[in-house]
């Protein structure tokens, strides 16, 4: 199995229950080489700490999660989500992570304007992209589920996604392929070749889509296999670009939160061999 798992990388979200020690011990344990991680765990354990502790085990970061959150009508409430950003671009550098995942934020409060919204994204991409440049760190625009639309991502297609991001050069600002959020949309196999003819396939991530759906839909994702997505026609599809790097599995699920750490583990190694390969 452990060429299988060359390319996996497990979202640290997958086994939130673990800590950042119990995270990089296990997947350097079981021969799994990256992660992807959020902010809020990293600061609070040091951002320089989770390097060298990363490091020393010899895992990589594939991915930090998140920036974004650009659409407020506010000047200062977009100033204070630019220099937060700005900051994120600084972690993930610290991080030797190439990629800060974006979620561009839901409709202002009272506000039906999605283009505005939208426009205001591709404002604040044209700020911090020559920034994150600099430091080596390309900006990912994940596009998310429609069900999200209001309160969390105007961005809601792969091809809404490439729209922005096209505007900018494909070393600085790409996309997240999230079979999550995609896997419904039967215009996905050509925005990913769109994407991927590109060079903007900068995060291609895995969950399934498991209903019933429970409250609050933001915990919903579930285990590779228990649901509705076909892994391998979205990795065909990716790799079929000349896509080449990490697969992360990035799941929200409380069920799993709620069991030991390693069981977890070794059950998404195994479900990704078994659907994803």
């Amino acid at each position: 199995m452990t060429d299988d798992l060359a390319r996996l990388s497990i979202n640290q979200e997958t086994i939130k229950q673990w800590s950042l020690e119990e995270l990089a011990e296990g997947c350097a344990k079981a021969g799994i080489g990256h992660v992807g991680l959020w902010r809020a765990p990293v600061q609070a354990y040091g951002v320089e700490r989770t390097a060298r502790l990363l490091s020393d085990v010899g895992i990589g970061v594939t991915s930090l999660c998140r920036g974004g959150f650009f659409t407020a009508l506010d000047p200062a409430e977009r100033a204070r989500a630019l220099d937060d950003n700005r900051a994120a671009i600084d972690e993930a550098a610290a991080l030797s992570t190439d990629t800060l995942v974006l979620v561009s934020g839901g409709l202002p409060p009272g506000s039906r304007d999605l283009h505005g919204a939208r426009e205001r994204v591709a404002d604040a991409l044209a700020e911090l992209a020559p920034y994150a440049a600099e430091r080596g760190v390309r900006l990912a625009i994940e596009p998310l589920h429609p069900m999200f639309v209001s309160d969390r991502c105007v961005v809601s297609t792969l091809g809404q996604a490439l729209d922005l991001a096209e505007r900018f050069p494909a070393e600085q600002v790409g996309v997240v392929v999230d079979t999550y959020h995609l896997w419904w949309d039967d215009r996905a196999p050509a925005d990913i070749a769109r994407a991927g003819a590109g060079g903007r396939i900068h995060a291609f991530q895995l969950a399934d889509w498991i209903t019933p759906l429970p409250a609050g839909v933001l915990l919903g994702r579930g285990q590779l296999g228990d649901g509705s997505v076909d892994f391998r026609a979205f990795r065909s599809a990716v790799e079929s670009t000349g896509y080449d790097g990490p697969i992360e599995v990035e799941i929200f699920n409380e069920a799993l939160w709620a069991r030991e750490g390693a069981e977890v583990l070794d059950e998404v190694a195994e479900r990704y061999v078994r659907h994803a390969c």
